[in-house]
């Protein structure tokens, strides 16, 4: 692997949409990829050190209708949770939105926690945007991580430059058995970050991000030279006679047009001078409505592909439309990237002070 990429070798993935098979074929050449439903396949995925995945997010989002899952059994989580039990692999790399801590009161989040934590993992969670990874896009998400090692819980923290944003005095309270929670009575939301082992748990909200980079702007990323085709219709741009002139920004997204007067709601254009807000695989997202250079246009597939971290390349295997589908539904690279470094230079570190340690014994 490339020098900048964290030195992790993927042996088998899955998905079930065709066009994500014809990508992944197309940029990955290692490893099996076998596409299909993975409820018929979890059976045949081989021996691991690292599971990585997700399971879908539409119960849990905002853009969805929010139905989440009281009994997990027949989802596909529950299909992540049999895959770990039957490999019991060292780590696992878990990816949902935002909604996932506050559902119902947090409900929801205590089912997947409670499921993860019973394993014998050690399971951390910490709530990530992709503005802090030098992407200008409001993307939330929550990272679920697991180690298998359960008496590590020093060392995994101490180990963490990201982490300093924590109280001075966490490792007192991950001895203090008075500061442990239990997972199944908690019925409020979840803080932003948090850890969890058996059956309690430890958290706290972080309201900073020690190694963010740079923030960069919508119209930092944009083509210069961008097709008409990608422009308003005729009947699209009288909408606008109707709209509502807002010219605010609402976490970072220039608002400039709305029909119904709200952030979200109705017929909204936006700036290029914020954020882009949060893209979605939803095909009557792609086509939402920007305000750029003098032109009402949606953004086109290559800028989509930046606004995520990838190579404007990427998805060129398949049709324009397409491409929105599958940028919209995938996790950022430069998340993933951080997230992995932190579980490969925590386990460097644990290799080289057990090999201090033998050296001190020979």
């Amino acid at each position: 692997m490339a020098s900048d990429s964290v030195s992790v070798e993927t042996i088998w993935a899955n998905d079930l949409d065709k066009n994500a098979e014809k990508v992944y074929r197309k940029n990955f050449r290692k490893g099996e990829f076998v596409q299909g439903d993975i409820l018929t396949l979890k059976d045949f995925i081989p021996s691991h050190d690292i599971l990585t995945g997700g399971f879908p997010c539409q119960p849990f989002s905002s853009a969805g209708k929010k139905l989440g899952i009281r009994d997990p059994r027949g989802t596909l989580f529950q299909s992540i949770v049999d895959v770990i039990k039957k490999h019991q692999p060292k780590y696992f790399v878990l990816e949902n939105v935002k909604r996932l801590l506050s559902m119902e009161s947090g409900q929801h989040f205590v089912t997947i926690l409670h499921s993860l934590a019973s394993l014998g993992y050690l399971v951390e969670w910490r709530l990530l945007n992709a503005i802090n990874f030098g992407l200008p896009q409001n993307r939330e998400r929550v990272v679920i991580i697991g180690i298998k090692d359960e008496t590590s819980i020093h060392s995994h923290l101490s180990s963490r430059t990201d982490l300093n944003e924590l109280p001075d005095n966490l490792l007192a309270v991950v001895d203090s058995p008075s500061c442990w929670k239990n997972i199944s009575k908690h019925a409020t939301c979840f803080d932003n970050w948090g850890m969890a082992l058996n059956e309690r748990f430890i958290s706290c909200d972080i309201d900073s991000f020690s190694e963010a980079k740079p923030r960069r702007k919508l119209k930092d990323i944009l083509q210069k030279s961008v097709d008409p085709s990608f422009d308003f219709t005729e009947d699209t741009k009288k909408r606008i006679l109707t709209s509502e002139r807002i010219d605010k920004f609402v976490n970072g997204v220039e608002i400039i047009y709305n029909q119904g007067g709200g952030a979200r709601m109705g017929y909204t254009i936006f700036g290029a001078s914020g954020i882009a807000p949060t893209l979605t695989s939803s095909t009557s997202r792609h086509y939402e409505r920007y305000f750029v250079n003098g032109r009402f246009r949606r953004l086109t597939n290559i800028e989509y592909a930046r606004l995520q971290g990838f190579p404007d390349d990427h998805c060129s295997e398949v049709s324009v439309y397409d491409q929105y589908v599958l940028f919209g539904n995938a996790v950022p690279p430069p998340m993933v990237k951080w997230v992995l470094d932190k579980i490969v230079n925590s386990r460097n570190t644990e290799v080289k002070k057990e090999r201090q340690q033998m050296a001190l014994f020979q």
